[in-house]
């Protein structure tokens, strides 16, 4: 795994994860969507809206890990994000009626605690970080929080099944901790990551315009359709 931010490497070395990126896109963007229209819309019925959804966050987690990575300039990486995180806020608001930060807002925490963790090379240094940002999102209430910081850093320091492996982990305390079964069906995601580095190209790309303004275009006209009919 290429790193032109840091010099950090995988802790384990293993065959490079990913995914063809236009493949990807279309799966997290579609899947959230699916997701959302379950959250918003139909909070108690349709569950399987909601199990098609688990694919999505793994998709974006590992996403943002590779723009991190691969960014030529990380500040501007950062201003993207906190704008959107910023833009966001309202419409995923508006339309889920809860009251915590939105999923950027939380990959932009991720984001600065991973630039504060690769500014040292002393593992114990970089625990301490991490612990920061735990015990942040204990007190900041975000959407993912804590498992998105794990995902985070698994996608960041880990690589293939090894990564595949701590994800169940994470999912298996998530369950533990409350959270709903089903979030396991977020491994396929991971799966796809493993076996999808050699997928081959789809002939056409994602518009970035399409990309960027998806997570809070579709919140707004989800909100504006539960507001008019539900």
């Amino acid at each position: 795994m290429s790193n032109e931010n840091s010099s950090v490497q995988p802790m384990v070395k293993a065959n490079p994860m990913g995914m063809q990126r236009e493949l990807l896109q279309i799966v997290a963007m579609l899947s959230m969507l699916i997701d959302h229209i379950g959250a918003a819309l139909y909070p108690d019925q349709f569950l399987f809206l909601r199990f098609i959804g688990r694919l999505a966050f793994p998709l974006y987690a590992f996403g943002i890990v590779q723009g991190f990575l691969h960014t030529r300039n990380i500040q501007k990486y950062v201003l993207r994000l906190g704008i959107l995180a910023l833009v966001s806020q309202f419409p995923f608001m508006w339309a889920f009626d809860y009251m915590e930060l939105n999923v950027i807002a939380t990959f932009f925490i991720c984001i600065l605690t991973l630039i504060a963790m690769d500014r040292t090379r002393i593992i114990l240094l970089q625990i301490f970080i991490a612990c920061i940002a735990f015990l942040l999102f204990s007190w900041i209430p975000t959407d993912y929080g804590t498992y998105a910081l794990m995902m985070i850093l698994i996608f960041r320091y880990t690589t293939s099944y090894f990564a595949l492996l701590l994800h169940f982990f994470l999912n298996l305390y998530y369950y533990w901790t409350g959270g709903v079964i089903y979030q396991f069906i977020s491994m396929v995601s991971t799966l796809g990551l493993i076996w999808g580095a050699k997928a081959r190209p789809i002939p056409f790309t994602i518009p970035r315009w399409l990309w960027l303004s998806f997570y809070p275009g579709h919140l707004l006209i989800l909100a504006i359709i539960k507001w008019l009919f539900y």
